[in-house]
């Protein structure tokens, strides 16, 4: 195959039947000048496997501007065949192509089959003919030979072969295509492409042809948090791939997740609309995302005497339990692990908080959380399109089976769930009333049926049961003997809700929910057609400020808790309290438009308080001040300094 020199990547080409030197030095030079994250990641690879990854990387680089940047689809498919000729050659032990140069030695030593190698040439192909995607399921077919060769090739080089392993890798670079489709919405229309399901256009009132025009407007917005959330589940999907792999690669895996997750972030932040703009991550972000999946598995990237096989990859140490056997402390420090990973991959305020916490404490909360992630999921699986007769009912088995496994975990039974063990283990050591868990799913189970509440009191039993429990859960963790802990506890934890229902008005109403109380929507004289429209008029601004009061009390009401805690979980609390409130103040100072964009702390802010708690420089008396000067300042109505 002679080199199109219409093809940006023919430079420095070496030419045909180079040798092995050069061909990698090529390869090499290729990933590191066309894949921006590649020389800051494959560093955390042990070593022995980077020139593979570039000789993968440079195949598939290849292939897909063979496909995307020749301006003629004949001329484009007349490439993608004479590449599969090249691909051929290389299999027959015959490779002339600098590419396939430096790849024959990589398919001989982990004896990788040419078939993910071919599907990637089916979707590039695919690319010329097909410009639109009836449905999500033919979407995934296209992804399925567009992304998931990406992973298992990877795979195949780092020793794994099993179908588990390669499904759930199939998750995540799925959604890692998926959601590079919806940041790239604009390029894509330039390019005559539409990778937007057109039946998920139609269910929010859209057609390819207001695409096309880029017609921008609330539809839109819901169209893509409803895209947007699916994504996010697939992503999820794929998380227990971690703990099976390779420590080293376990990091690299985690930045691939935890940038896909960054760019729909960043469609959010740029209020959805990807039809004028592609939202961008910028180095900054990049780095910091390396810096946390390193942090999160610090212990991956410390070398070690010895690298397993290609062959014989490594077994994970809480590989028992996340099959759901195993007895005794290895089967719970392992659930132990599993917990504190999904804590870690959520990434929430919560998890920054634990680290503020001794060991003990921080791993009790990490099990608390994961039990409470997956239940929340399960009302959350779907979004508005799951609220079919069939799907209410299979969410409902859902929840009546965490309940049993509840029971189960309580009982002192094996638990047949991997976060179970742990989870019980918690229970028994701090002495949490399960009954607390059982409101919780209680409330997991309001959000299947009930989308709109009448009045405050019924959103506050609501409140209660998916945020109060968590209150006054993690107060027995904090250890308190003062007899109106739990009823401040419990203020606190519908005090966070409440920020969070507030940040998220726009979010929940893609999912077909409102949590504003219908009596104060009629009250301001608003409807949900006026929040479907995003748009904050000053009836809607006052709507959202009573909201907004209502949480401040309860901050208030709460906040003395900090000082009636076990001391050492004092700054934990403190922190928390301060990165919520804040979010609630950041809201105010945006005046009340949640629907542009996602409200949020940058992570500089949220490290500053996190530094601040940890080195003391707070009081129990301050843990809301600095927001009372702020809104005194702007001549808000904040509560009053709390005397003592």
């Amino acid at each position: 195959m002679h080199s199109p020199a219409e093809l940006e990547i023919s430079r420095a080409l070496p030419p045909a039947g180079c040798s092995l030197d050069q061909a990698q030095s090529y390869t090499r030079r290729l990933a590191a000048r066309h894949y921006e994250n590649f020389h800051v990641a494959t560093w955390l690879l042990p070593r022995r496997l980077r020139q593979h990854f570039c000789n993968i990387y440079a195949y598939c680089r290849w292939a897909d501007d063979l496909g995307d940047e020749v301006a003629s689809p004949l001329r484009a498919l007349e490439l993608l065949d004479a590449w599969e000729q090249e691909l051929d050659g290389c299999y027959a032990g015959r490779p002339s192509h600098p590419v396939f140069v430096a790849l024959e030695p990589t398919i001989r030593a982990f004896d990788i089959p040419a078939e993910p190698f071919r599907d990637l040439l089916t979707a590039f192909r695919q690319d010329q003919t097909v410009r639109q995607y009836e449905s999500w399921d033919d979407l995934l077919g296209y992804c399925r030979y567009s992304a998931s060769p990406v992973g298992r090739l990877v795979l195949y080089i780092c020793g794994y072969r099993d179908a588990e392993r390669q499904r759930l890798s199939d998750c995540t670079c799925t959604a890692l295509q998926l959601a590079n489709f919806w940041q790239d919405v604009s390029r894509d229309l330039e390019k005559g492409r539409l990778y937007l399901p057109l039946d998920a256009l139609r269910r929010h009132g859209l057609s390819a042809a207001d695409i096309e025009a880029r017609r921008f407007d609330a539809r839109y917005v819901a169209l893509m948090q409803h895209l947007i959330a699916r994504t996010r589940a697939m992503f999820a999907e794929g998380v227990p791939l971690l703990a099976r792999v390779d420590a080293r690669l376990r990091v690299d895996l985690d930045l691939f997740g935890r940038g896909g997750l960054a760019v729909l972030a960043a469609i959010e932040d740029a209020g959805y609309n990807t039809l004028e703009r592609r939202p961008a991550i910028g180095s900054l972000t990049r780095a910091l995302l390396l810096a946390r999946a390193a942090l999160a598995n610090l212990r991956a990237v410390i070398p070690r005497d010895a690298q397993p096989e290609a062959g014989a990859p490594a077994v994970p140490p809480t590989a028992s339990a996340s099959a759901g056997g195993g007895d005794g402390a290895g089967s719970i420090e392992a659930s132990y692990a599993e917990c504190r990973r999904l804590a870690r991959r959520a990434a929430s305020n919560f998890y920054y908080a634990f680290y503020l916490l001794p060991r003990a404490k921080r791993d009790a909360l990490c099990a608390l959380y994961a039990f409470m992630r997956l239940v929340d999921d399960v009302s959350d699986a779907g979004g508005a399109t799951a609220r079919s007769p069939e799907g209410l009912a299979a969410r409902r088995a859902a929840l009546a089976r965490w309940r049993s496994l509840l029971d189960q975990a309580v009982a002192g039974e094996r638990p047949p769930h991997p976060v179970l063990p742990a989870f019980a283990d918690t229970l028994r050591r701090y002495q949490i009333p399960p009954r607390y868990f059982h409101d919780l799913i209680s409330g997991a189970e309001m959000d299947l049926t009930e989308t709109r509440y009448a009045t405050f009191e019924r959103l506050q039993e609501y409140c209660y049961r998916v945020a109060g429990t968590v209150g006054l859960t993690c107060l027995r963790v904090f250890g308190s003997d003062h007899p109106h802990a739990p009823e401040l506890a419990e203020r606190l934890g519908i005090a966070f809700q409440l920020t969070n229902i507030l940040r998220d008005v726009s979010g929940d109403l893609a999912l077909g929910r409102v949590y504003l109380p219908e009596e104060d929507l009629a009250r301001c004289g608003c409807s949900t057609k006026d929040l479907a429209r995003g748009v904050v008029t000053p009836a809607l601004r006052e709507l959202l400020r009573l909201q907004a009061e209502r949480a401040w009390r309860f901050y208030a009401q709460g906040a003395p808790l900090v000082g009636r805690i076990h001391p050492d979980s004092r700054a934990a609390l403190w922190a928390l309290i301060r990165i919520y409130s804040s979010l609630l103040a950041r809201i105010e100072e945006r005046q009340f438009d949640v629907f542009s964009g996602r409200v949020r702390l940058s992570t500089a802010e949220k490290t500053g308080i996190l530094v601040r708690a940890r080195l003391g420089w707070w009081s129990e008396t301050d843990v809301l001040e600095e927001r009372n000067r702020d809104r005194r300042r702007a001549g808000g109505t904040f509560f009053r300094r709390r005397a003592g």
